[in-house]
């Protein structure tokens, strides 16, 4: 036996005798969330110490949103109207008129915890303020300097610092950024609040307002951690998986590599072991900690043997494994334990010669990028577990694979990258700074010259420090793919130098750093601009058959939702339909519009028929966000591994109401963008070309399908079925393969007024096992035939099948016309408003004459007191509702 594996054997014999004999520990870690109290410090004439005094009154203080910012507290407090609707952003003082005096605010939070015993410790960690800030704990002061930089992470031992009697008061001064911008109307307005270490965002852009206080606050979690008197910092965990794996069947062992940082807090040395149990097995190394000093410790090397791998959305299962890492004292007590959800999986890039860009390979496997462009989930920064899982499932349920974030923001919260991981979604991490601010191009907006501009931050190691804290914050989580410097550029020369070849090397050498998200060393910028786009909408041929980067970071279209969502944060007298002039190719549009940032249809929403009116306008909207999305990613898929290696749209979200780029709206409901994602992107797909007619099958898994028949229908608008072609098919894995063309039979239907195709692919039990229902304009371009289409019989049944999960069953009788492009909601019984967020298998879903589909709802029955009913609406069908029934 080996002397490795005798190590390993001897720590397992030692670790089971410990945990025979371990005695439970005071450790705990609670959060500070409620019973804040807020002051703007101008009305303050004490200081810090005299405030975190427990005598000091707090009357006349208001009370405070932490986590949150300054704007989240007034909002909560009804001293500033809903930022979100109508034009309301505009009436709230913004800080570059006001000053930032006026959004600096002292942070008060009385709380119990007695002083510990027998060298226990208690340390208090602030996650994240915005922008600088002093903290006081009973009467002193914990940090030595100002705190500065809106990501960096603090922790205080505070032992020492605690009443005898448990009654503790804690007082943070909250500064906002130190340059907060010209809100000027530029992407990122003047381009000076990149000079902060921070969101650059806040000072609007394209798709968003400025926030008024620059998000100043205590906008991250503020938490107690008791201990005892060693304490477990920045744990590392890395797998490797060696080879090419499949996602089922039995697995060669995968490397489990384990490491963290120690710290003796005492005055005393400590013995002791660090380790970690995993799949019932027990890893250990003792360590000895000399008085209040801290050590790197590195376990043994560990084999897993049969490992079930994660994969990402569409390829195969997301498992993950509970570690549980645990420091014991000499005496057999527990000292410190982190709890780490562990995915087992390997990622690598290598450069497609074919295509001339990078290729991501997980497990060995090479994978399509179908991604989705990501802001943040709120603009006042009120995040949520909630939340996070109901994004991120979207993006799952849009069938994509991979976020980015983008660099205007922030490194996502652990939270996030917890639902990614859930739901197999990798993860591109922009680094902060963008091309906008940061001086990639000249810009008459801007404040400063480029030359100026390419240096900001104006505090390099501050930037450098908050990335290395950022990226142990989340280096554990497998959904993490991507690291890169920025949107677009760049960091600074000595920023990127530091970045690439030590603080990466250093904290996370298994990952990709790419240089900025459109550098040639992800796409060789082959076709001249920038490396990405098109944006806005684009006829379907385009997504098809003209050529654009082969890793294509932002690539999108439009993206309003429905007059529900109109109605949450649009007055009335504000829902004006656009009117395009055709002549001069502009759009009249209301201020409101304008406001939130509305993105043109053109003369899209025309070729459906004039809309009557709002409701009208965003329920034909609906038809071209659908075609949009599914032609996107139906036009890439149609030349992956020839083309392209991945794309990623611009974008799938907004954190607040704007008009533009998303495929759910901020209040969670989704609109027609995400279900022609769903389809378009379907791991195994039937799809046709609409410039050619070629009817192509893409195979995003990692199998080949054999003996699959294609049968290929048209509808005329009576409902008239005629089999055009039915033919055996096979495809191999991870490829595209085509068929034959439609063309001839395509333009026949236009000839005829327009009509339906449709696609389907069944198994050799003549199961579908994908649809694809295609709507046709006639020999104009118009969809007269639409206009025409007789209406709907569409039957339809609702059964709850359990607690938050009801099936809704759709039905259209033989000779009928095609039951076409009906919206499910579920709605309050009362209020007949809808449930939200909600959950559907497929939406805005067509019926062909004499079948059946079958739709999968999920909601929150625990939010929901009362049975929801079911609302449905369709191009030829009135709105109704209807009871579920109970099964």
């Amino acid at each position: 036996m080996s002397l490795k594996k005798c190590t390993v054997l001897a720590s397992l014999i030692i670790s089971i005798v410990l945990l025979t004999r371990l005695q439970t520990s005071a450790q705990s870690h609670y959060e500070l969330n409620t019973g804040w109290k807020c002051q703007k410090a101008t009305a303050v004439t004490e200081n810090g110490a005299q405030l975190s005094k427990n005598d000091f009154p707090l009357g006349s203080w208001q009370e405070a949103t932490v986590p949150g910012t300054v704007l989240t507290t007034q909002l909560n407090n009804k001293q500033v109207p809903d930022p979100f609707i109508g034009m309301n952003n505009a009436h709230i003082p913004d800080i570059y008129k006001v000053g930032r005096d006026y959004y600096t605010y002292w942070f008060v939070k009385d709380f119990k915890e007695a002083s510990p015993q027998n060298n226990n410790q208690v340390y208090l960690n602030l996650r994240g303020v915005n922008y600088s800030c002093n903290v006081f704990l009973n009467g002193h002061q914990l940090n030595d300097k100002l705190h500065s930089g809106m990501f960096l992470r603090q922790t205080y031992n505070i032992t020492q610092w605690l009443s005898k009697s448990g009654n503790n008061r804690l007082a943070i001064i909250v500064y906002p950024p130190d340059v907060v911008g010209n809100p000027n109307g530029g992407q990122g307005g003047d381009g000076t609040i990149a000079r902060n270490v921070g969101i650059q965002y806040t000072a609007g852009w394209d798709w968003i307002q400025s926030v008024p206080d620059r998000n100043t606050g205590i906008w991250d979690k503020v938490t107690i951690e008791k201990t005892g008197a060693v304490k477990i910092t920045d744990p590392h965990v890395v797998t490797i998986v060696p080879g090419i794996r499949q996602p089922d069947g039995p697995q060669q062992p995968a490397n489990i590599i384990v490491s963290a940082v120690v710290e003796n807090a005492t005055n005393l040395p400590v013995s002791g072991v660090l380790q970690y149990t995993l799949d019932g097995n027990i890893i250990i190394s003792k360590v000895t900690l000399r008085p209040n000093s801290k050590e790197q410790v590195q376990l043994p090397y560990y084999s897993l043997k049969n490992p079930k791998l994660w994969w990402p959305n569409g390829y195969g299962p997301q498992n993950l494994y509970d570690l549980k890492l645990q420091f014991i004292m000499a005496d057999h007590k527990l000292s410190d334990q982190q709890d780490i959800e562990v995915g087992v999986r390997q990622i690598t890039t290598e450069r497609n010669e074919r295509t001339e860009s990078r290729q991501i390979n997980v497990n060995g496997q090479k994978i399509f990028i179908k991604g989705g462009d990501w802001i943040i989930s709120d603009e006042m920064l009120r995040f949520s577990d909630k939340r996070y899982d109901a994004e991120v499932r979207f993006h799952h349920d849009m069938n994509l694979n991979l976020i980015r974030v983008w660099g205007g923001a922030l490194i996502e919260r652990p939270e996030f990258y917890a639902a990614c991981d859930k739901y197999g979604m990798l993860v591109f991490q922009d680094m902060w700074g963008s091309g906008d601010c940061n001086g990639r191009w000249e810009d008459p907006m801007k404040l400063d010259d480029q030359w100026t501009r390419r240096q900001y931050p104006d505090d390099h190691q501050l930037y450098i420090k908050s990335i290395e804290d950022q990226v142990k914050m989340v280096r554990n989580y497998p959904s993490l793919a991507i690291w890169c410097g920025g949107n677009e550029i760049t960091p600074p020369e000595d920023i990127l130098i530091a970045l690439r070849d030590t603080v990466m090397p250093r904290l996370d050498n298994t990952r990709w750093f790419v240089e900025y998200s459109n550098s040639e060393n992800m796409s060789r910028n082959v076709l001249g601009g920038n490396g990405d786009g098109p944006y806005g909408l684009q006829p379907l041929s385009v997504f098809w058959d003209q050529r654009t980067f082969p890793f294509n970071s932002e690539v999108g279209s439009v993206g309003i939702s429905d007059i529900e969502s109109f109605k949450r944060f649009m007055p009335a007298a504000n829902m004006v339909v656009p009117e395009f002039d055709e002549a001069n190719g502009k759009t009249k549009t209301d201020s409101i519009w304008e406001y939130h940032k509305y993105i043109g249809y053109d003369a899209s929403i025309n070729k459906y028929g004039k809309p009557k009116n709002v409701e009208d306008f965003a329920n034909k909207a609906q038809l071209v966000n659908y075609d949009q999305y599914r032609a996107l990613m139906e036009g890439f898929s149609s030349h992956m591994w020839d083309w392209y290696t991945g794309v990623i749209i611009w974008k799938t979200q907004n954190p607040w109401t704007a008009l533009r780029g998303q495929m759910y709206d901020y209040y969670l409901d989704p609109n027609a963008c995400l279900y022609g994602l769903h389809s378009g992107s379907e791991p195994l797909h039937i799809m046709y070309n609409p410039g050619d007619g070629m009817v192509m099958v893409a195979n995003n898994t990692f199998k080949p399908h054999t003996n699959m028949m294609i049968v290929v229908k048209s509808y005329s608008i009576s409902g008239k079925e005629d089999i055009i072609s039915q033919v055996f098919s096979d495809v191999t894995a991870t490829t595209t393969k085509r068929y034959f063309s439609i063309k001839e039979y395509t333009d026949k239907l236009a000839q005829a007024g327009g009509g339906f195709i449709d696609l389907e692919l069944l198994d050799k039990d003549k199961k579908t096992i994908s649809q694809n229902i295609y709507w046709l304009a006639d020999d104009k371009g118009e969809y007269s035939g639409l206009q025409k289409l007789p209406a709907s019989q569409l039957q339809t049944s609702a059964k709850l099948l359990s607690p938050g999960k009801v099936a809704v069953t759709l039905t259209n009788p033989a000779g009928a016309p095609v039951a076409f492009f009906n919206r499910l909601s579920l709605i309050d019984a009362q209020s007949s408003k809808r449930l939200l967020p909600v959950f559907y298998s497929d939406n805005y879903v067509s019926v062909l004459p004499g079948t059946t589909k079958t739709v999968m709802v999920d909601y929150d029955a625990k939010q929901y007191s009362n049975l929801p009913m079911l609302s449905i609406s369709g191009w030829n069908l009135k709105g109704q509702t209807q009871s579920i029934v109970i099964q």
